[in-house]
């Protein structure tokens, strides 16, 4: 495998998804590529986070 480089679906910056990261998805069974940028994967999280916890 290769390093992507891939867009980021909420803020549209550019990032890479490393051999090391695909090998991860592949071996957890993911079947798709990451469609947020590590920041906005995170924050994206945090919020729902927030929102299960609200609900809770």
């Amino acid at each position: 495998m290769t390093d992507k480089v891939l867009t980021c679906r909420d803020c549209g910056k550019e990032f890479t998804f490393t051999a090391g990261e695909q090998e991860f998805y592949a071996e957890k069974g993911f079947e798709h590529e990451p469609t947020r940028c590590p920041e906005c994967r995170k924050a994206h999280k945090a919020q729902r986070r927030n929102r299960d916890n609200r609900n809770g």
